[in-house]
């Protein structure tokens, strides 16, 4: 089987947990985590980073120390992971949705201003699959309504935008190191940003609210999302291979987009001028003319050993959301909508052979032309 993604292990990651397990430093204290936040940050041209649990608690983490608050409003895009939506509901706090760009599938700037209201307090743009979103409209409606922007860069490791790095937009950004990610820790997360107080107070609610001379005396709630040193450990010798994992994943997908190219009813992703898309995963949208649904390919992609994910399924068709009363019956988000339906993505791993991705590429034309 090939699967979607596994994670590259070649390089220190060995050597650096050793050296934690002969140490005895395996818990959130030690040389890895200090190394590994300023490694992150400032290759994302941002001075401070804190570590945390996963990707999900970073922008929970983000949101609290921002002071969202139950009532106010963050407005994301409809298509997106439930990590997004669900930690603006952890603060009590609505996600109000904008639909999709055509052509990137990230939050459409244009939209955004007509959700804008008085209870509105935060933008989060995602940069969906390793395509950067649009930056400078969303900065700048930011800047019209005082409003903060915190950047959902869970996927995008590397991307950039007119020469620079995502994760340095935002007054805060939060990128996740699942298994599948660019670089991982098995579990784990970042949140980075130039404000020293509004590190420091990240930094203070990750870790229970602790604080010196009094350390179990405790003036406001917070959380235990402290990342070990094991995990960063993990994480620094991901990082010193960045580079190779990003133009890895850009040469598949460039021999995707070549061998993939012509098939009729086949939409590749793009990458705009002066944007770098990372493509975390390598997407396809299949539509009508292609002859074949979405779940008939995968299936036969299946059969042929080739692992495949459908897209996500957009925010306001969560039963969840819907229940919640977070969205009314009659929003419709209709490209966020066609993602949903008819997107998957195919095996994008940094470790992905040229011979695969041709293998891949040669049987979805097989499929096409000999349909069950």
């Amino acid at each position: 089987m090939i699967p979607v993604c596994t994670p590259s292990l070649g390089g220190k990651e060995r050597e650096y947990i050793l050296d934690c397990l002969q140490t005895n430093w395996i818990s959130s204290n030690g040389k890895y985590i200090s190394s590994f936040e300023e490694a992150f940050s400032s290759y994302c041209g941002q001075k401070y980073g804190i570590t945390t649990t996963n990707g999900t608690t970073a922008l929970h983490l983000a949101l609290v120390a921002l002071g969202i608050k139950p009532q106010d409003e963050v407005i994301m895009p409809s298509f997106t992971i439930a990590s997004t939506a669900f930690a603006v509901i952890y603060c009590g706090a609505k996600p109000v949705f904008v639909d999709s760009e055509f052509d990137t599938w990230n939050i459409d700037p244009s939209l955004i201003e007509s959700k804008i209201t008085k209870k509105t307090k935060a933008i989060m743009p995602v940069h969906i699959y390793g395509h950067p979103c649009d930056m400078a409209p969303i900065m700048a409606l930011a800047k019209k309504y005082k409003l903060a922007v915190i950047e959902d860069a869970a996927e995008a490791h590397g991307a950039e935008y007119k020469k620079q790095k995502v994760g340095s937009f935002g007054i805060l950004s939060c990128f996740s190191f699942y298994g599948n990610k660019i670089i991982t820790t098995g579990e784990g997360g970042m949140v980075l940003t130039s404000n020293k107080k509004l590190a420091q107070r990240c930094r203070y609610l990750k870790n229970l609210t602790f604080q010196e001379p009094k350390r179990f005396w405790h003036k406001e709630i917070g959380f235990n999302y402290r990342m070990t040193n094991l995990q960063a450990a993990l994480g620094l010798a991901q990082f010193e291979q960045i580079n190779r994992f990003v133009e890895n994943r850009r040469a598949n997908a460039q021999l995707y987009n070549t061998l993939l190219s012509g098939i009729p009813g086949i939409r590749l992703p793009i990458e705009r001028p002066t944007m770098k898309n990372v493509y975390w995963m390598y997407g396809i949208v299949l539509e009508k003319k292609f002859g074949l649904s979405r779940e008939q390919l995968r299936s036969s992609l299946k059969e042929r050993g080739i692992e495949t994910r459908n897209f996500f399924i957009p925010m306001h068709q969560q039963p969840i959301i819907k229940k919640m009363g977070l969205v009314s019956s009659r929003e419709r988000y209709p490209i966020a909508e066609e993602l949903g339906r008819r997107g998957m993505y195919l095996p994008s791993g940094s470790d992905l052979k040229e011979k695969e991705v041709e293998y891949i590429c040669a049987s979805i034309k097989e499929i096409q032309r000999k349909p069950r």
